[in-house]
Order: C-alpha cells, then structure tokens, then sequence
C-alpha cells in the first residue's frame, strides 16, 4: 500500500504524529532526519508496522506522497539560538523529490517567519516549484505532551497557519483525520509565535514558581500547601509545580538577535530556571551538614533522571547539572530510574541502583529528581535515611520539600 503521508524526523515531535496518523488508518513513511531522541518499544513497533507505517532511508518514497511533515528537531545552538540545520537537511531531501499538489508542513519549533523566510526558498529552489501555487506550505505547533493519558493528538486542538487561504485549508483537513478540532490562524508566523508563546508561557510560569520555592523554604512557608490552596481558585490562576530545573524539547525563545529585541521576561525566567540545579545542590549539602555529615564522601542516591515523568527521554534533564555538582563537591553518585539502564556523567558511567530500597537505606541522601509513576514515595521516605523531595510527591512531613 503506498504511503500516503511522510513524517521527516522521527523524535519527540514527528514520532506521536506518525502513531496518531497510524491510528487512523493512514498509511505512513517514517523518515528519519538523523540521530532521534524518539523511541518505540517493540509491541509499539509492531503495532505500527500493521496499522500502515514504513521506516524508511530511501527518501525516493517522499515523492510518492499527498503530505509531507517536517518534524526535525531545532536544538539550541552554541550561539544560543535554534540550530535549524537538520530542518534544512530536511527540505532539502524533501525538496528534491517534491511533486505538484503536495501539501508540505513544518512542525519544529522554529523563530516566527522560518517557514516563510527560510523553508519556503529552499523548498522552491530545489523543486522549481511554488510555493501557494504549485505546492501547499503551512506551519502547525507541534503540541506534543510526551507520555500524557489525558493530551492525545486526537482530543489536542491543531493550530494551523498556511501561506494562502488554500495552504491553510489543505492543511486543515489532513488535520482534521487526526484530531477533533482545528483552529486557523491568520498565517504561518501567527501560527510560529503561537508555540513561541506557549513554549514561553510554561518556561516563565516554572521560574515563577521557581523563585517562590526558594523565597518560601527562607520564610519556613509549605509551598506545596500554597499550590494546593491557591489551585482552588477557578480563574486567573493555573497551577504550575517548582522542580529540580526544566528540561525536554521546548527551548524557550527570547528572540535577542533575531527580532531586535528580546523578550525580558523570558530571559530571566531562563536565569532562574538555570539556577534550579545549583540551588537543589546547595539544599542538599545544608541537609547532610544539618545532620553531621559533609557533602565530600557523601553516598547519594539520585532519583529519577529524565526530564519527565515515566519517560525515558533524558533532553535537557536537570539531573546531569546536580550529578556534576555533587560530584565536584566531593560526593559519591548513584542513580535509580526504573527507564533508563545506563547513565554517564562527564563520559563517567554513574552506578545504578539496582534494589531501590536498599539503596536508599544505605544512601546518606536520597534525592527525589523525577516523579515516576512507580516510586512508592511513602515507602523510601520510611527507608531513606534522609530524603530531599524536589517535586512535593511525598506526604508532608515524611520529607525535606524544595
């Protein structure tokens, strides 16, 4: 059966694309852009490969397609903006074997104006055809939340913005095949700047909370309590939780040097997030000396070490920044995440756990970094000799909360 649509970039945002469109019932080309953060377990696989989806390293396939999705990951860049070369590589692979009447789709994060200013011209040179005439382009915010129950593809509105009316609307309704509700945004640029503002959005909120985890802990205030409380309200509040730092795909997007100005309060809630590491650290060294020990040959316990809950996906984890301090301070570091077999820090293998409890009771400090959905946190705050909370999982008073 030929493909019908071809998903270029098979990680954090093109994988979910390809599982949704695969349930239902589009047959699917997989084409990957090149080393993928994504992954799939082997009944996952399996299932996909009998629902339509092809794994492909031939890009001959991407000619033979009616839509085409670009969902190469935009990494930040050592010059501190989105690297966009795997996007390019992307077009260009793509470009070379675009046909008329294609609908073609970019769901990285990008800057506002790159599907317009930097896809379009290489898709048209490459092709010699035209965009809004001879072929469809629209952008669409990727929208993935990895491992969620609730947020699937299918009940997440898509937010969709085409260079014409009819890019739009050609888009649209490959959409509509996947999800309940589409939403039309003006263009691709109102479309960019919606995942600009919603990447944003969470990265300021987090600071937020952030800042008054720290401020709380000096006024001896339960945060965790405040959430609890203030979550009540049913308007003008959305309840975001502090943690060890902020990790995963999203970069958040200041704009310094690409619209002229930056955003201000993007860039301080990247210095406060930052320093969530240092300060998880700083807590946990005053813990060991509050209870006669020195963080130098202190055995601790690191918890959790994805940047998510119940995934194994290790993008921009905070757990590598504490790992790398402790250490400095002296401290022996083992790890236990119920995801991810192996671990390495500074090209050092960290030791793993492997009885959870155990090695809590032997640990000096046991350091709860991710919440995975398998962790009694009653049970180790009764086996740990002491225990550093840093996601308010465990009941009041069986823990030291950040």
């Amino acid at each position: 059966m030929p493909a019908d649509l071809a998903v270029i970039g098979l990680g954090p945002y093109g994988l979910p694309l390809a599982q949704a469109a695969v349930a239902a019932g589009i047959p699917t080309l997989g084409y990957a852009t090149g080393p993928e953060a994504g992954s799939l377990s082997p009944a996952e696989l399996r299932r996909m490969l009998s629902g339509g989806f092809r794994p492909a390293t031939d890009p001959a396939g991407l000619g033979r397609v009616r839509t085409a999705v670009i969902c190469a990951p935009t990494p930040r860049g050592v010059d501190g903006g989105l690297d966009l070369s795997q996007v390019e590589s992307a077009a260009r692979t793509l470009a070379a074997r675009l046909r008329p009447h294609t609908t073609v789709i970019l769901e990285s994060p990008v800057h506002p104006g790159t599907t317009e200013d930097f896809l379009r011209p290489l898709l048209e040179k490459d092709s010699g055809l035209r965009a809004g005439r001879d072929f469809h382009l629209a952008y669409a915010p990727s929208r993935v939340d990895p491992g969620s129950r609730d947020h699937t593809p299918a009940n997440t509105p898509k937010v969709i913005g085409g260079l014409t009316p009819a890019c739009t609307e050609s888009a649209a309704a490959f959409y509509a095949r996947l999800t309940d509700k589409v939403v039309r945004a003006r263009g691709p640029r109102e479309a960019e700047t919606v995942q600009l503002l919603e990447t944003n959005f969470r990265h300021v909120n987090i600071a937020l909370v952030n800042e008054m985890a720290v401020l709380c802990h000096d006024l001896g205030v339960d945060l965790w309590d405040v959430i609890r409380c203030a979550e009540t309200k049913p308007f003008g509040f959305q309840a975001f939780r502090p943690g060890p730092g902020v990790g995963g795909h999203g970069v958040p997007q200041d704009l310094t040097g690409h619209a002229g100005r930056p955003l201000r309060m993007v860039e301080l809630a990247q210095q406060v997030n930052g320093r969530m590491p240092r300060y998880v650290v700083q807590r946990a060294a005053a813990l060991l000396n509050e209870h006669g020990k020195s963080a130098r040959g202190a055995r601790v316990l690191l918890l959790g070490v994805t940047y998510k809950a119940d995934l194994a996906d290790q993008q921009g984890t905070p757990a590598h920044e504490v790992a790398i301090r402790l250490m400095e301070l002296g401290a022996s570091v083992s790890y236990h995440d119920p995801h991810v077999a192996s671990w390495s820090v500074l090209d050092r293998p960290v030791p793993r756990a492997d009885s959870l409890y155990e090695a809590a009771a032997d640990a000096d400090l046991t350091i709860l970094l991710q919440q995975h959905r398998t962790y009694d946190m009653q049970g180790l705050s009764v086996k740990a000799q002491l225990l550093l909370d840093t996601r308010g999982a465990t009941p009041t008073g069986a823990a030291h909360r950040l």
